[in-house]
């Protein structure tokens, strides 16, 4: 298998399917994850080639075919998907087996949720991207995963922040034991916006908003999705050393990670995924 550095991850190619991990998780025995790329997937233009969104254009076979091939290059069972419906609002699922294949093999049966966690061996959550910030949750002492979906408006809202309450509620996660990765998504350097979009950034007065939101061009602003989201994670009670920021910007990056902004809105889209091992 080949692999090298990228950013603040690894990127990993089985079979020719290329995949991006933290090396924070990496090092924990009883989980697996990944982020997928564009690489190594059988769609055609303009989905070449790893493609993993229904809806837009591709057909529901090559997208299936390319879940079967990351699931292989990964090491975890199609069958143990279990996927969110993306609303770009803050609910957070609590997952098991018995919803495996939820939003994969039975797309319909999708749920409004932008962040999914579980406790059980297993199963296997996966959510989508083609720009927002995916965010990985590994409680190493409960054994517990979760991914959510931090697009602007769920970063504005503290999604991070919520799905750390929500492995609390749940698995009685103290957020001191939690290693958290910021993954790749549009990044400051990308991000600009109008001032609608930055004065929701410029409410959340707690976190110190100038540090992540800069004046641009006239009446444009930039946006650090990674920064919010890390200084959302340490109010959360998440410790600095136990946050990874991949510093992977999908437009920059848009010849091997999807981007929206970059395409036009013409795309494909990658996920994340994630699974708790046996003992």
């Amino acid at each position: 298998m080949e692999q090298e550095h990228r950013g603040s991850m690894c990127y990993r190619e089985r079979n020719g399917v290329g995949y991006l991990t933290f090396p924070a998780f990496d090092r924990v025995h009883f989980v697996r994850h990944a982020f997928s790329t564009r690489v190594g997937g059988v769609s055609p233009a303009p989905f070449n080639t790893m493609n993993l969104s229904r809806g837009r254009g591709d057909s529901d076979a090559h997208v299936n075919r390319n879940l079967h091939l990351l699931c292989d290059a990964v090491g975890v069972d199609y069958c143990s998907l279990v996927s969110s419906a993306q609303d770009h609002h803050t609910q957070i699922r609590r997952v098991g087996r018995r919803e495996c294949g939820i939003g994969v093999r039975f797309p319909a049966d999708r749920q409004s949720v932008d962040g999914l966690i579980t406790d059980e061996p297993g199963v296997t959550l996966l959510t989508h991207y083609a720009d927002c910030t995916p965010l990985f949750f590994l409680d190493r002492k409960k054994r517990a995963i979760g991914l959510a979906h931090a697009g602007w408006r769920g970063t504005a809202a503290q999604i991070g922040a919520i799905t750390v309450q929500s492995m609390q509620k749940e698995f009685s996660s103290d957020p001191a034991d939690i290693l958290v990765g910021i993954g790749p998504s549009i990044g400051p350097c990308c991000f600009e916006v109008d001032r609608d979009v930055a004065e929701a950034f410029m409410a959340l007065q707690t976190f110190e908003p100038n540090a992540f939101v800069k004046a641009g061009r006239p009446g444009k602003y930039q946006v650090d999705l990674w920064e919010a989201n890390r200084r959302i994670l340490l109010g959360a009670g998440i410790l600095a050393q136990h946050i990874t920021v991949g510093g992977l910007c999908s437009c920059c990056n848009h010849s091997w990670l999807w981007s929206h902004r970059a395409t036009k809105g013409v795309r494909g889209g990658m996920a994340a995924l994630m699974q708790l091992l046996p003992e």
